[in-house]
């Protein structure tokens, strides 16, 4: 194992005197699937901005296999609550998007996005435009849309978020499984304490704005884990606990009335 993504002393200030991190250190293994979890505007969103190149940190650096993050990093793919799909285009047409940006030819991208629609559980929705399918069908095809880029790390800003607790847990078990079978690194912000268990090789816990790292847990669970059955397990149910219990001072304080 060896570290993909390196933060290093990393902090974020913007224009209008917010500072979003500070005195961020981590390390992202490559394989890993890491959630990242905190207070609202804690920052999350900000380290996998600096990840994918989007912006620069206004203090220390961000490494990506041993350089520094000076633009667009090419190498991640980025996925957000809102699945940007192009309403004009079908779902086959969206997929095809970075591939058409990349030059394939058309013979190949019509074989790469039959692959990528049976990879999603898509198969038969090709010729249907974004408004025709349901929520969870959009993450679907947004996420073959990423899997297009080919990207080796892929940056997940709570994808989930918006889904019912079924929708969800089929797309978890299904992402967790695809990045198994392709060997991907997985940088997964979310709300969802949840979900960063269920999910997560390691959990980051983010404090409050200026967000810093309070603690990284490991995962007691197996990596080959059973999500359906998950909520079962004594060892799921005591890391949640504790999750809540590093959170809780930090919650509570962010919802007490706010003195005159």
């Amino acid at each position: 194992m060896s570290a993909i993504i390196v933060f290093q002393d990393v902090g974020k200030a913007f224009a209008n005197g917010v500072q979003a991190v500070s005195g961020i250190n981590l390390a992202v293994e490559e394989g890993d699937f890491i959630t990242v979890v905190g207070p609202s505007g804690c920052g999350k969103s900000t380290i996998l901005n600096m990840t994918a190149g989007l912006f620069q940190p206004s203090a220390g650096q961000v490494l990506y296999r041993g350089q520094p993050v000076t633009g667009i990093n090419s190498r991640t793919g980025y996925m957000t609550q809102v699945d940007h799909l192009l309403p004009w285009r079908t779902v086959a047409g969206n997929i095809a998007v970075p591939l058409e940006i990349a030059g394939r030819g058309k013979k190949e991208i019509a074989g790469e996005v039959e692959r990528l629609l049976a990879l999603v559980g898509l198969v038969g929705f090709g010729a249907s435009y974004p408004t025709q399918l349901s929520g969870g069908m959009r993450k679907r095809a947004a996420l073959a849309r990423l899997l297009a880029y080919d990207p080796e790390t892929l940056l997940m800003d709570e994808p989930f978020g918006a889904l019912d607790a079924q929708m969800r847990l089929t797309l978890q078990i299904q992402l967790k499984k695809l990045c198994r079978s392709l060997g991907k690194t997985v940088f997964f912000v979310t709300h969802d304490i949840d979900e960063a268990v269920a999910l997560g090789d390691k959990c980051v816990v983010f404090t409050s704005r200026p967000g810093t790292i309070q603690q990284v847990i490991t995962s007691s669970l197996p990596s080959e884990r059973d999500l359906m059955t998950l909520r079962f397990n004594p060892a799921y149910a005591e890391e949640c606990a504790q999750l809540w219990r590093i959170l809780a001072p930090a919650l509570e304080a962010q919802n007490s009335p706010q003195e005159a």
